[in-house]
């Protein structure tokens, strides 16, 4: 089990990061009464459905139950229950533009004194940032500066960075998928659909995928789609973008598109990006 504790500042941006490690597969509890992260563990340990990933937010809008998370870390540390801990700060004078930007009541300042809610919040959480593993100010981060800063910090692979990938497989003659990111067309191809024997087959069958990939024009066209895929999906995950789809269509959907799908999975798959594949006309 990897655990994760969430805390720091609020208008920090821990609901931010709660939004992207969940993207990236952990499992997130937001306001964890200190209290009960051990029944947590015990819980976890007894499962037989494992979560390889966890992260708890906790924080100043636990009270003084926040101290109770001290202790509770030196028993994880005794029973080798191994956790980071991400504090998020950021300057005064952010944290007050930002909660007045969203209209919003500082946790320990319901009448409305921001700065006394922040410096009040900053003694409460002094020791528990000293223990941090990772101190992150956001005071000139934007959105983007923020995710990249998490990838550097919790996504090992940093060129896939997250983005996942679905491909999809389609037809001309029954419409453009409007989902579609990229798209690309293989009618240039020689069609499988004029061989006899390949006719009633699809691109899933291994004659009809030897086929089209047996030609020079789908080499040249897999090497120069990768060469282009290589430049531009880190550029998109640098940009924010968690989706990508990319469109591969043929006449029918039937033959061409559905193997240089695969192809193109099994590529892409190769070089650690998380790649789904969706045949949309192949029984048509």
């Amino acid at each position: 089990m990897k655990l994760l504790i969430i805390t720091g500042m609020s208008g920090a941006g821990k609901s931010h990061a709660v939004k992207f490690l969940e993207d990236i597969g952990y499992f997130c509890v937001d306001n964890m009464p200190p209290s009960l992260l051990p029944k947590f563990a015990e819980l976890y340990l007894m499962s037989e459905a494992k979560l390889d990933k966890i992260a708890m937010v906790i924080d100043v809008r636990g009270g003084e139950m926040l101290k109770d998370i001290f202790p509770i870390l030196e028993q994880f540390k005794n029973v080798n229950i191994k956790y980071d801990v991400l504090f998020l700060t950021c300057k005064d004078e952010v944290l007050i533009k930002r909660f007045k930007e969203n209209r919003r009541l500082h946790p320990l300042a319901p009448d409305g004194n921001i700065l006394e809610g922040i410096n009040q919040e900053r003694l409460m959480l002094d020791e528990i940032r000293k223990i941090a593993t990772y101190v992150v100010d956001t005071s000139n981060f934007t959105p983007r500066d923020f995710k990249n800063e998490l990838n550097e910090l919790f996504v090992l692979d940093r060129k896939t960075s997250g983005l996942k990938i679905n491909i999809i497989s389609f037809g001309f003659k029954y419409g453009l998928p409007s989902v579609c990111d990229l798209v690309f067309d293989v009618r240039f191809i020689k069609n499988p659909y004029y061989v006899p024997e390949l006719r009633n087959l699809t691109g899933l069958d291994r004659a009809v995928f030897e086929y089209v990939l047996g030609t020079s024009e789908t080499s040249m066209f897999l090497i120069k789609l990768e060469d282009m895929l290589e430049f531009l999906l880190p550029n998109y995950s640098l940009e924010g973008k968690e989706l990508l789809v990319i469109g591969i269509g043929c006449t029918g959907g039937k033959h061409r598109s559905v193997a240089i799908s695969n192809q193109l999975s099994k590529i892409l798959s190769q070089k650690g990006y998380d790649v789904s594949v969706q045949h949309q006309d192949i029984g048509k």
